[in-house]
């Protein structure tokens, strides 16, 4: 079974899994670029999941949330990784990858994003 973060990923349009660096982390990309990474455990539950973030909003959710720190081995200006355990909301976790996919949708060409918002799915 999915985890709901990886299926709520998914759900998000033109979302696609992929594999660069082996069988982990889970990388969910739109347009090609990366807007999530996740860590599972052995029982597919996910661990760890970093996201693209504006700087001054990662900024604030480090300093309110013990769970969410600088990106691990990403740019940590622009990447925070939160550990998934229990302490964050799933709507908090939710706004947070809004966030990420729709920075890394922003950062597509126009006849990308305009494709991809067209899509009915």
């Amino acid at each position: 079974m999915r985890s709901p973060l990886i299926s709520y990923c998914l759900s998000k349009k033109a979302a696609a899994e992929d594999y660069p660096f082996g069988p982990l982390p889970i990388v969910m990309k739109v347009g090609g670029k990366m807007f999530a990474l996740i860590t599972t455990t052995e029982e597919d539950k996910v661990s760890h999941i970093s996201l693209k973030c504006d700087p001054v909003i990662a900024e604030n959710l480090r300093q309110q949330h013990e769970a969410v720190q600088p990106g691990y081995h990403l740019n940590k200006k622009h990447w925070n990784t939160v550990t998934i355990d229990g302490s964050l909301s799933e709507t908090d976790l939710h706004d947070m990858i809004d966030h990420s996919y729709e920075l890394v949708l922003k950062s597509l060409p126009k006849a990308q994003r305009t494709a991809i918002s067209q899509r009915l799915v």
